[in-house]
């Protein structure tokens, strides 16, 4: 039988791929395998890019009044109602937690939603923004719209102030007017 190993070459050959084939599975089971280095037109052209400018912080753009009132009556929800009242800590009405929003801003509304109904400038429905008193049928009610679809009134005794979507509530075609309170 012909020895396959005549050529001492290709004995040479066998030996020397065997060995790296067992070097090689032995390395990658104890080393992580190196990262590609980069190509060095790449590196050349990163160090000749100018730095980025530092970005200078957004300038926040100011709160309306309406919107400032609308956010310190949302602080209201979950106070109780109490008739004729006007703070969290012995409670709201309705037209009292118009009046204790705006008034935390400096701004004398009155505490009467009659009165509140003739105040400030009307607004249609499709312009309400955070902030307008809404009015209700018989002028017995009203809340502040906080965006969104929303408002925030102290409903009856026995409840607390709330959020209502106005389009899935009681409320949604009682409403009579919107108002929008300005500084004078």
């Amino acid at each position: 039988m012909p020895n396959p190993f005549r050529s001492p070459l290709l004995a040479l050959a066998i030996a020397a791929l065997a060995l790296t084939c067992t070097t090689a599975s032995a390395r990658s089971d104890r080393t992580p395998a190196a990262k590609p280095a980069r190509a060095p037109q790449v590196l050349s052209v990163l160090k000749d890019k100018e730095p980025r400018p530092k970005r200078l912080p957004r300038k926040r753009r100011k709160r309306t009044l309406g919107e400032r009132a609308a956010r310190i009556a949302l602080r209201a929800v979950g106070v109780p109602y109490r008739w004729g009242g006007t703070s969290p800590s012995s409670g709201f009405d309705c037209s009292g937690l118009v009046y204790w929003a705006y008034g935390k801003l400096g701004v004398e509304v009155p505490h009467s939603s009659y009165a509140l109904a003739g105040i400030g400038r009307r607004i249609g429905r499709p312009h309400l923004k955070p902030g307008d008193v809404l009015v209700f049928s018989g002028y017995g009610h009203v809340g502040l719209y906080v965006g969104r679809g929303r408002m925030v009134h102290a409903p009856q005794s026995g409840r607390l102030v709330e959020i209502v979507h106005l389009a899935r509530s009681y409320y949604a075609s009682r409403l009579v007017t919107a108002r929008r309170i300005t500084r004078r």
